[in-house]
């Protein structure tokens, strides 16, 4: 059996940042998924609270433009931090770079206050190891960040895509958003200690399972 990120992330455990969210370590092997597992077709992510944490409104008299610090992370104007979640470098590297991942459709769909800020963001992530020059927005095949529900999001990347809800796997960190998506038919993990090495595993090895939502309030 393939070793799995939860078990990568257990050789090398993540600081605990002061909110109590897990930072994303820097230097971790990451784990392929198990082959034998039925892939999704297209993997969505939000942002805000799910890929970094604080979120975009918390920012608000600081924001943009942001610096790369040594450690990875990003310091806004002012100096405050933002970091990565749980296992998002390792697993967004995997997806980007990984041969069992190779055509499946990796999209982002936020509802982020500051648009701009968080594409930014996107662009001076790095993920993977140290030096792979790949940033977050490398990962990125289909970007729908606006304002309204989560539902039209999914409507129009299904749109543009030509994949079927159910063939699709999305990861959000609050509850009421995973219960519109659900609604319609993707499975859903609600992830409010963002994208864990964990709740990555679980939601892979259990999908598909149309309409449902798998709780990783312990984050995973």
């Amino acid at each position: 059996m393939a070793m799995t990120f939860a078990a990568a992330a257990a050789a090398v455990a993540g600081p605990r940042a002061s909110s109590g969210r897990v930072r994303c370590p820097r230097h971790m092997a990451a784990g392929p998924v198990m082959l034998d597992a039925a892939l999704p077709k297209a993997v969505v992510f939000d942002l805000d609270g799910c890929l970094w944490f604080p979120d975009m409104y918390m920012l608000w008299g600081g924001g943009a433009p942001f610096t790369i610090r040594e450690d990875g992370d990003l310091d806004d104007q002012f100096g405050k931090r933002v970091y990565l979640l749980g296992a998002v470098r390792q697993v967004l590297h995997s997806l980007k770079t990984a041969p069992e991942w190779e055509g499946v459709v990796v999209a982002v769909a936020s509802k982020t206050d500051e648009p701009e800020w968080a594409r930014e963001c996107m662009q001076k992530f790095e993920v993977g190891p140290t030096g792979s020059g790949i940033v977050i927005e490398d990962c990125i095949d289909v970007e729908d960040i606006d304002g309204g529900n989560k539902q039209g999001h999914f409507k129009r990347i299904a749109e543009r895509t030509g994949i079927e809800l159910e063939d699709m796997i999305f990861f959000d960190n609050e509850r009421g958003n995973c219960l519109d998506v659900a609604q319609l038919g993707v499975t859903v993990a609600w992830v409010p200690e963002g994208v864990t090495a964990g709740a990555w595993d679980e939601s892979i090895e259990r999908f598909p399972e149309p309409g449902s939502i798998f709780d990783f309030r312990m984050g995973g």
